[in-house]
């Protein structure tokens, strides 16, 4: 079950992810509602059962933690209507990130490019990602903001089944070396995708979670303050990018074009 961990057990909370995943409510949770329009001369707001009970339930996880919350933040897209990438898409793009990732490290690259080619990862690539592959000698600006592709990869490594438990609060950089190994031992994309995806359900959880506290980590910077509860902006934003992607928001944008609204 995808557990909780992360609350205070001290603090009132509504069982929401029970209610999503095992005792489901009375009116399932793909049923269609209806919700009072924010303009009265406005039609109602028809969503998912499952929108805004997943929004409370994350809601109610981030002030277990003692994150902000802004309660006007809208729902995400439902378990209904939401086309996951496919596993191998998902796997493709998981080596792209981790090979640029692993460049930006400095990675020698001649070593490097026979690393590509030996994967036969140049064609999965983005444009910008290519251009940043073939310079040998790109500035210590590229390779920082490339190497933060760490985090996206392991937010791809999770729903294919390489990661246990939960991805967890988005405080510490993520364990490289388990990526790197992974990478590493499973040279064929099948087998990196063989596991098929994680439940829809258990990655718009994270979805949801990821865009609440990305709003908190922005909002703290608006503030002229620290992201909170030991957050980390680099981490969240790197997860909310892949996470995004995952579930296909922004009519299934490409890479390089998928929004992190807030």
């Amino acid at each position: 079950m995808f557990a909780s961990p992360r609350h205070n057990e001290e603090t009132p909370r509504v069982n929401w992810l029970d209610k999503l995943r095992g005792q489901r409510p009375k009116t399932p949770v793909l049923a269609t509602i209806e919700l009072p329009p924010p303009d009265p001369d406005a039609p109602p707001v028809r969503l998912y059962g499952d929108q805004p009970m997943r929004k409370a339930w994350a809601e109610d996880v981030l002030r277990g933690e003692g994150v902000p919350i802004n309660p006007h933040l809208p729902v995400i897209e439902s378990e209904a209507e939401v086309a996951l990438r496919a596993p191998r898409e998902v796997a493709e793009r998981l080596l792209a990130l981790t090979l640029v990732a692993a460049k930006g490290v400095d990675f020698p690259q001649d070593e490097f490019l026979e690393l590509v080619a030996e994967r036969g990862a140049l064609p999965l690539f983005t444009d910008r990602e290519r251009a940043f592959v073939l310079d040998p000698a790109p500035s210590t600006h590229d390779r920082v903001q490339f190497s933060w592709r760490y985090e996206a990869a392991w937010a791809l490594l999770w729903p294919l089944g390489h990661v246990d438990g939960v991805l967890g609060p988005p405080r510490e950089p993520c364990d490289v070396d388990h990526l790197v190994d992974v990478i590493r031992d499973t040279p064929d994309l099948d087998d990196l995708a063989a596991k098929g995806l994680r439940r829809a359900n258990d990655v718009l959880c994270e979805t949801d979670l990821i865009y609440r506290y990305h709003w908190a980590v922005r909002q703290a910077g608006i503030d002229g303050k620290d992201p909170p509860a030991g957050l980390h902006g680099g981490v969240t934003m790197e997860r909310h990018q892949a996470l995004n992607w995952l579930i296909g928001y922004g009519e299934r944008a490409d890479w390089e074009e998928v929004g992190t609204d807030t």
